[in-house]
């Protein structure tokens, strides 16, 4: 099983779930970068669960510990290593996991691949508390890029069927700065009022909800990237796909740009002074796989959580027979309020990752 990923930054995730600790280490961070463990903290808080009403009952303090390739807050060149223990685990609940296969998770490809010596505690290796290291690496990438003037936010684009309002074409700093101080990043306050209920109705009915996130990147200049194998799409949608429940990926501001014509879809260009602009942004700053000088903007979708109360048909693989399955224990009637850092996370480590003169 293999958790190593990156061309320029090295990322290894280690742990599982219900494990004693889970971690990261971050190889090829330049050296001299005055880490501000607050801003990390913050975005720690904002995946961390048991805080809102989109959350699991779990609660974990999401607290890192750095082991190493840090000194009196600076970077040392050393790779990075940032350790997360697990503190709310009740394995009890999953025990019974090993036979019936949960519809939705890992559990039958993983059972498997590792010939049924993968821990179902949680989901293991599998489950959405492996993004809480992710998310670390990501608060430290966003600093890296904030001194270069690039900033990355996200914000809810739905829940559901309720939809929130895109992104402006001009998108600023302090927008998204603003974005992210709500508990729930939405651009219109009434659409997520709408979203709350959607949300409640689901965990009343035992059950859960998917929605969408929309990710802007800004300050990128054009000519990142490049054309076929490492596009600036490829790049952020090998990292976008790897988060658990993400099942697609599209850049620019429209929900399809399939429905319309090319006239309509392409981004006229135009001089604003010495800066080359467009008129629109359906492509989501991005042309021949190379940044335009527009924010990049994409969309992630995230499936409703697959751990629900409700009784489901499945397998058991000890009697090789159909049966059904109650699931127990603690999980999320949607996950997209607390994915948003993630998200934030995956695109700041993409980004970093491409620029050749990171050193």
């Amino acid at each position: 099983m293999s958790a190593n990923w990156g061309h320029h930054i090295e990322l290894s995730l280690f742990g599982e779930s219900h494990g004693k600790a889970l971690g990261i280490v971050i190889g090829n961070l330049p050296a001299g970068i005055r880490l501000d463990m607050d801003a990390i903290l913050k975005d720690m808080k904002r995946r961390a669960p048991g805080q809102n009403l989109m959350s699991t009952q779990r609660k974990e303090a999401d607290e890192v510990e750095i082991m190493s390739g840090l000194l009196d807050g600076v970077t040392t060149g050393a790779p990075l290593c940032g350790m997360i223990y697990n503190t709310s685990q009740h394995s009890k609940d999953y025990s019974y996991l090993k036979a019936k296969m949960r519809p939705g998770h890992s559990d039958y490809p993983a059972y498997v691949k590792y010939k049924g010596f993968n821990d179902v505690r949680g989901g293991g290796h599998f489950s959405g508390r492996l993004t809480a290291p992710i998310v670390f690496a990501g608060a430290i990438a966003k600093q890296i890029l904030a001194t270069r003037g690039i900033h990355v936010g996200a914000h809810i684009l739905s829940i559901k069927d309720v939809k929130d309002e895109r992104y402006p074409l001009d998108i600023t700093p302090d927008y998204l700065a603003a974005l992210g101080e709500k508990q729930y990043p939405v651009i219109n306050d009434e659409a997520m009022e709408k979203m709350r209920d959607v949300i409640e109705a689901a965990r009343q009915g035992q059950n859960s909800v998917g929605g969408k996130i929309e990710c802007a990147i800004t300050g990128l200049k054009p000519g990142l990237g490049n054309p076929f194998f490492d596009s600036v799409e490829a790049h952020l949608s090998q990292l976008l796909f790897s988060i658990p429940a993400v099942k697609a990926v599209s850049f620019g501001d429209l929900d399809d740009i399939t429905q319309f014509t090319g006239i309509e879809a392409n981004d006229s260009y135009y001089y604003d002074g010495d800066v080359v602009k467009t008129r629109t942004n359906h492509n989501g700053g991005i042309t021949g796989g190379i940044t335009n000088g527009m924010p990049v903007v994409f969309n992630v979708s995230v499936k409703p959580t697959s751990s629900v109360s409700l009784k489901q048909q499945t397998i058991n693989v000890e009697t090789k027979q159909d049966d059904t399955l109650e699931i127990v224990g603690r999980h999320d009637p949607c996950i997209v309020q607390r994915a948003i850092v993630v998200v934030e996370a995956m695109a700041a480590i993409g980004i970093l990752d491409m620029m050749e003169d990171i050193k």
